[in-house]
């Protein structure tokens, strides 16, 4: 009996991925760097922005954030779900505080994510010891500097703009070239004025991606709240480019209306039983 071939892919990273060499070229040729954040959106937002291009997805796991141990248990399955739906785009996935609340968790949470299909991890306001420890064993770290999100915030006197003076633009600075030296391959940066982030940019050799920034540093994210105005005011530094509820409720109000009038479903959105064993049905169902 001959001896069956079985096909062993050797890895799991498909081919055309956009990897953090890939951006890392793109920030040494000069071309711009596109980024989107889907928020707690579902995986068709992530798929769309591939299809038109986009480079880098910042990716976190659906809730509001008052259960994020329920969140961290979700997150290898998310990241899967996303994976699935979008092949290429550069996953730059999401840590939740507890789970680089030490150097081995990180290592060890960071390691799963990546194997469930990120392209490279966010833990917000690391330290530089843990980042290290994770970049030593071969982790992809693409972090954050500027104005932090979520609880890390109140150090800084809340969600507000930094860099506005020589003393505290230096201070983000000395972060972002911290976390380069200690491993970090990339990072976004959020809230500062656009000469500093530009002059940030240009300073560092990673890419150095703006949100709410102003500047074009090497690249830009906007959050689809702000994309598709979701929100309920603009903030400054967004700009919409499509209405997504507008465009959601006329088809949902279309399809209601359709229902309600009995012009959906017709005659073709279904199919029909044989004759003769709809008599028999209908002779049972009497009879019952």
């Amino acid at each position: 009996m001959a001896e069956e071939k079985v096909n062993v892919k050797a890895s799991r990273m498909q081919k055309g991925r956009k990897s953090i060499n890939y951006l890392q070229k793109l920030k040494d040729e000069g071309t711009p760097i596109v980024q989107m954040c889907p928020g707690p959106r579902d995986q068709y937002f992530t798929m769309a922005a591939e299809m038109a291009g986009c480079d880098i997805c910042r990716l976190t796991v659906p809730g509001d954030g008052m259960d994020p141990q329920r969140q961290i248990e979700m997150a290898p399955w998310w990241l899967g779900v996303v994976r699935r739906a979008a092949k290429f785009i550069h996953i730059n996935f999401f840590m939740q505080t507890p789970t680089y609340a030490s150097k081995e968790a990180a290592l060890a949470n960071g390691a799963l994510y990546m194997s469930c299909g990120a392209d490279s991890l966010l833990p917000m306001g690391i330290n530089n010891e843990t980042l290290k420890y994770m970049a030593d064993n071969y982790l992809v770290v693409m972090g954050h500097i500027g104005a932090l999100s979520g609880w890390q915030t109140g150090r800084q006197g809340g969600y507000k703009r930094l860099g506005q003076t020589a003393e505290s633009a230096m201070e983000v600075f000395k972060m972002g070239y911290e976390y380069q030296e200690n491993g970090m391959m990339a990072m976004t940066i959020e809230l500062t004025p656009i000469e500093v982030t530009n002059a940030i940019a240009k300073k560092l050799r990673v890419p150095v991606i703006s949100i709410a920034a102003g500047g074009a540093a090497d690249g830009c994210e906007m959050v689809d709240f702000d994309t598709f105005n979701m929100m309920p005011s603009p903030a400054s530094h967004a700009k919409a480019y499509a209405e997504f509820f507008p465009w959601a409720v006329q088809a949902y109000s279309g399809w209601a209306n359709d229902v309600r009038t009995g012009v959906y479903p017709e005659d073709k959105h279904g199919y029909h039983m044989d004759e003769k064993e709809l008599d028999k049905f209908i002779t049972a169902l009497d009879n019952f």
